[in-house]
């Protein structure tokens, strides 16, 4: 009697099973992705996990033209879009209440800039133009907040205000234009160190004691005058003289 072969076994057929789990292994993620917000690196890494050959793994990881409210790998603070300079003001807010801080630092929302007012003793001494570790702390948020809209911001401001500290008699020339001077640079220099914001969109102005924004008659008025600002404009916007921008912001 003529025996009956063996049929071949069907080796490939858990080829076939395997890559399907892979693909829907891969599509899984693909969803948590659309609806979640997630850290840039981490996701290349899971890309990378299932297209090991691939060459450019940021065109697959990333989409960097998201519209409306999507939300963008890496950005700060629930994902802030690169280009979204209207919700900076928003950020910065919740950065100072979470500091305590509302009540030394004012923030003005314009058309194409931010403004922001720091009363002097938040980042310095009395005559010191070195930045206090509290200063410091509300700086590393101002920066990380920056950094995520860098390609919308055209320049930052940093002014240095100085006070005269007696109502009768103006300050020494030289020892207020070089700690109001120093002060600016000192902020701005921090800021640069910090942020991936070009360093040439920082500018550190030093005014002294000639822009005031109340008398000298009072110390509450003199404490006024003492203060560090941030004018931050948006890439395609109007510049103004800072009198303007005070003019706007005091016709609110």
């Amino acid at each position: 009697m003529k025996k009956r072969s063996k049929p071949e076994a069907d080796g490939g057929s858990w080829m076939d099973t395997y890559g399907d789990l892979v693909t829907l292994l891969l599509c899984f993620f693909v969803l948590l992705y659309s609806i979640s917000s997630v850290d840039q690196a981490k996701w290349i890494q899971v890309v990378r996990s299932f297209n090991p050959d691939a060459k450019d793994i940021s065109q697959i990881a990333t989409d960097t033209d998201a519209e409306g409210n999507d939300e963008v790998p890496g950005g700060v603070e629930e994902g802030i879009n690169p280009d979204d300079f209207d919700g900076l003001y928003e950020q910065l807010q919740a950065a100072v209440q979470n500091a305590g801080l509302s009540a030394e630092v004012e923030l003005y929302k314009g058309d194409g800039y931010t403004f922001i007012t720091f009363q002097d003793r938040v980042f310095f001494d009395g005559d010191s133009s070195i930045i206090k570790e509290e200063g410091q702390t509300i700086l590393e948020q101002f920066a990380s907040i920056i950094s995520g809209v860098n390609e919308s911001i055209k320049e930052i401001q940093v002014l240095g205000h100085t006070s005269q500290a007696d109502p009768s008699t103006p300050n020494d020339p030289e020892v207020d234009r070089v700690l109001s001077a120093e002060r600016a640079a000192r902020v701005v220099a921090f800021i640069q160190t910090r942020t991936t914001l070009s360093p040439e969109k920082l500018v550190a102005i030093g005014y002294g004691q000639f822009r005031p924004i109340a008398s000298f008659d009072t110390s509450e008025d003199r404490a006024k005058n003492r203060r560090v600002e941030l004018l931050i404009t948006k890439s395609d916007s109007v510049e103004h003289s800072l009198e303007e921008y005070y003019q706007q912001m005091n016709r609110e």
